[in-house]
């Protein structure tokens, strides 16, 4: 007979810098399968301000990579157990959320990010969010298939959504294209397409352009993806 039991538990994330309470935004950044906080973090140095704080939380899933010993990495979720974990990681960034939140008299600005396997975390997570989020940004990966439409479409009407693929990611398929284009057709979504030189990794130029608002480069639009 199986059953289920709640407790207490405890996830680790990095930040930036220490919070001064005069960052004008928050930005939320979702590692990949197998990555770790601490190393994802790093790649995203070439965009720390002091009014932006960078909070990266790390998934709670652990694997070695190879075997049974070596290098370690977090994962959001398997097939096994999904909707269990699905609801552990709304709890989970919900609650990372609204600590730092309850730390700021005027809110910042709330910009997301997930990064392949954390894309569609982040899209299942900013769905059911009870605090509007001004940025989303999905990074060689894309919006959740098993997402409530229908919840997604009403809490991202005001979101600023961007995709971004590497022209040479190794993970992205003209399938996996056309279930998006579906995907954000049903949802009714204003979604920025773009791509950029290279593989399954960021591209931290055109990520400060994004989160900056600038006018992004020619050569990251496209008018179909």
């Amino acid at each position: 007979m199986k059953s289920s039991i709640k407790f207490e538990y405890s996830a680790h994330y990095r930040t930036s810098h220490i919070v001064n309470r005069k960052e004008k935004e928050i930005f939320i950044a979702l590692h990949g399968y197998g990555q770790l906080s601490e190393f994802f973090l790093r790649k995203l140095h070439p965009i720390f301000f002091e009014d932006r704080l960078i909070i990266v939380p790390e998934a709670t899933n652990y694997a070695y990579h190879q075997g049974f010993s070596g290098r370690v990495g977090a994962n959001w979720m398997t097939k096994h157990e999904r909707e269990t974990a699905i609801l552990n990681n709304n709890n989970y960034l919900n609650a990372l959320l609204q600590s730092f939140l309850l730390k700021y008299p005027n809110k910042p600005k709330i910009k997301v990010m997930g990064f392949s396997q954390g894309a569609a975390t982040a899209t299942r997570w900013v769905s059911q969010l009870a605090v509007p989020v001004d940025t989303l940004i999905l990074w060689g990966g894309g919006f959740a298939h098993d997402l409530d439409l229908g919840k997604a479409s009403e809490n991202l009407q005001g979101t600023k959504c961007y995709i971004a693929l590497g022209d040479q990611d190794e993970f992205v398929t003209e399938e996996s294209i056309q279930k998006q284009d579906e995907l954000i057709k049903a949802m009714g979504l204003d979604v920025e397409k773009l791509s950029y030189p290279g593989g399954h990794d960021l591209e931290t130029q055109l990520l400060a352009q994004i989160l900056e608002g600038q006018k992004l480069d020619d050569r990251y639009l496209l008018k179909n993806v």
